[in-house]
């Protein structure tokens, strides 16, 4: 995805510009400290996906997004990036269309995780001429768990038990602990927790630590 960085900070900026920089397919095509840049930029650039900090020096970012969302298919995506987190804020970033909203600070991860999550929504969509009722649910992010039609192999009964752990659980759990939990296998424990990152139900972060590979933890929710 190409990709669009507006913050007034240009610390900020430089940083989560690197962020993105990370992200296997992604680039960064143009960086905005303005709402008048980042609405310039846009237009010149066409990049897939906007991320927009609130706090502009010459107009607010939700006004920047109201710009940006014309209703053209061809819009960019919004992720909202910003240190605001009161209500009105968030609630006129959903009204106006953001993809989802960040509070900073934030680390790469966490980034990523939701950048992907977009980029899979573009390519869904990229690839339907008519859409289903699960295309729509996992686009507009729905999450009604075991109702959702389950991969191969799985079963709603172990997948009520599984969000219902990761649901319970104080912060975030690996496989193995999910596992334990449940009477699961590691393995079967696992698929599970991938369907739910996966659909959106759930999110996953990598814990790094010691030699090898690093750890997948899981949490429930966006």
């Amino acid at each position: 995805m190409r990709v669009l960085v507006v913050d007034d900070d240009f610390m900020v900026a430089r940083v989560h510009s690197a962020y993105v920089a990370r992200i296997p397919g992604c680039a960064v095509v143009g960086v905005a400290h303005t709402g008048a840049d980042a609405l310039r930029l846009a237009a010149e650039l066409r990049p897939d996906l906007v991320l927009l900090d609130v706090y502009l020096p010459d107009v607010s970012g939700l006004e920047v997004l109201r710009l940006l969302r014309t209703g053209s298919a061809d819009d960019p995506f919004v992720l909202m990036i910003t240190a605001a987190d009161d209500s009105v804020t968030v609630t006129g970033a959903l009204h106006g269309g953001a993809a989802h909203y960040l509070v900073k600070p934030f680390d790469a991860a966490v980034l990523a995780q939701h950048v992907e999550r977009i980029g899979r929504v573009r390519g869904r969509l990229a690839g339907l001429d008519r859409a289903g009722q699960d295309d729509i649910d996992t686009v507009f992010g729905a999450r009604p768990g075991v109702a959702t039609r389950l991969p191969k192999g799985l079963t709603s009964t172990t997948a009520r038990l599984v969000e219902k752990v990761l649901r319970d659980a104080d912060g975030d759990l690996s496989a193995s602990e999910c596992a334990e939990r449940t009477e699961l296998s590691r393995v079967s424990a696992r698929r599970y927790l991938e369907h739910f990152v996966e659909t959106g139900a759930a999110v996953v972060r990598l814990r790094y630590g010691g030699t090898g590979r690093p750890e997948r933890r899981y949490r429930w929710g966006s």
